[in-house]
């Protein structure tokens, strides 16, 4: 059995992801002297977030379809993991990371908060970290990986 503590498997990735999580969805939306933006951006960044929540859930969602058996909350990869690089993951290496920022920085702007946008700034740079973390143990493990990411963006589809 191995031990959480020690972050063999990215344990504490986790952990983190799930604090983040919680302050986007849930955290302080203002500070003093920070205030929310006025009303006539309001309505415009109210459809803009929407329309990334929807597309953050749509592609979210269909990576963890297209992932399938090997799915792991962890991002050390199974030990009887395949690759997958169709659907989704043809079009971004970690779609359920990229859902989830799209998501979050959705979520700022229907809430219309400067606060809450930089809270989804720190869940991408974090999830910048993690994949790489979860990349050098798909590389150890996929000899063809090293050519998916030369073909695949890694975080948001065709730009990064």
């Amino acid at each position: 059995m191995i031990a959480w503590w020690k972050n063999q498997r990215g344990e504490w990735y986790v952990i983190v992801q799930v604090f983040l999580f919680a302050l986007v969805l849930f955290g302080p939306r203002e500070l003093p002297g920070l205030p929310r933006w006025g009303t006539p951006a309001a309505t415009a960044t109210l459809i803009a977030g929407a329309l990334l929540i929807v597309a953050g859930g749509a592609l979210g969602a269909t990576g963890l379809l297209n992932l399938g058996r090997n799915l792991t909350p962890l991002p050390h990869p199974k030990d009887d993991a395949t690759l997958v690089q169709s659907g989704a993951y043809a079009i971004v290496r970690h779609p359920i990371y990229s859902g989830l920022i799209l998501g979050a920085l959705g979520w700022a702007l229907v809430v219309a908060s400067w606060l809450t946008l930089a809270y989804a700034v720190i869940l991408f740079m974090f999830f910048d970290i993690k994949s790489r973390r979860e990349e050098r143990w798909l590389a150890g493990k996929f000899a063809d990986y090293a050519a998916y990411q030369r073909r695949v963006r890694k975080l948001l589809p065709w730009v990064y």
